[in-house]
């Protein structure tokens, strides 16, 4: 992946990440070639069947054997689990109405997580300091240092209330050095990374068409306001506790643990 990049982002570095299928789809049939330089994808949407949906709701995101096993701890899961999550429920949002996971929907999104490379804490401490230190002294930071980069690698669908297939994405993206603050956990790039797939995976799903190229529209109100940490535009999306905001973003800026911002639902407290 790091070699489509630009050359000044491939000199940096980038973990590599490779699409990886779980097995948990209910068909990889209809998915088509792999794109994406960033983030790296195969997708599937059948904008005619999602055209008349009006419900939604989300299956909480779950963990591959394989992929669980490479993170030490189920609180640093469930982390990551509920970042994705919360980043689908808010975007689905401006399409949607979003209701909870134990009432019927028109349409179903599961999301399973398939593999995790995890970030090297020692290593993101140091980048983290050498990143932060040089903002003192140079007009601009470096880049992150390009070693103990985390990544991410999530599959995922959207079936209706007959449980035929309406979407579904199988996704891989590695953190890299200039657009991924490192941070002190080995959930730290994962965490991030969760929430560009719940963006990457929403924004189809509300267009009902693959997006092409890169997503420069304005987030809707709703969503900002959720982004700031506020209530969500549906209740349902509670269930997925609600992100730091402001104070998240400073936070990374110092390479802190996601887990002493993000804020947590009520039954994780």
């Amino acid at each position: 992946m790091c070699l489509a990049l630009p050359l000044t982002l491939a000199v940096t570095g980038c973990a590599s990440v490779p699409l990886k299928e779980g097995g948990t789809l209910t068909s990889y049939s209809n998915l088509g070639a792999p794109k994406g330089k960033l983030s790296k994808s195969r997708n599937f949407v059948d904008g005619q069947g999602l055209a008349a949906v009006k419900t939604a709701r989300i299956v909480p995101t779950t963990f591959v054997y394989s992929a669980a096993a490479r993170v030490e701890t189920e609180a640093d899961r469930s982390l990551v689990s509920n970042a994705l999550d919360r980043a689908l429920c808010v975007a689905l949002s401006d399409r949607f109405q979003m209701v909870p996971a134990s009432q019927p929907a028109d349409l179903t999104i599961r999301s399973v997580v398939t593999d995790i490379l995890p970030t090297n804490k020692a290593m993101a401490g140091v980048a983290t300091a050498v990143t932060v230190g040089t903002g003192f002294v140079l007009p601009i930071s470096v880049p992150r240092l390009p070693v103990g980069l985390g990544g991410l690698a999530v599959e995922a669908e959207a079936v209706d209330s007959g449980g035929v297939q309406r979407a579904a994405m199988v996704w891989a993206r590695g953190a890299n050095s200039i657009q991924d603050n490192p941070r002190v956990s080995e959930v730290g790039d994962a965490y991030s990374l969760a929430s560009k797939f719940g963006n990457d995976f929403s924004r189809m799903l509300v267009a009902g068409k693959e997006p092409k190229g890169l997503d420069i529209s304005l987030p809707s109100g709703q969503r900002m306001k959720s982004w700031l940490g506020g209530k969500p535009k549906y209740a349902a999306c509670d269930t997925f506790g609600r992100a730091p905001g402001l104070v998240g973003v400073v936070a990374a800026k110092y390479g802190a643990p996601p887990q002493w911002t993000d804020k947590k639902p009520n039954h994780l407290r």
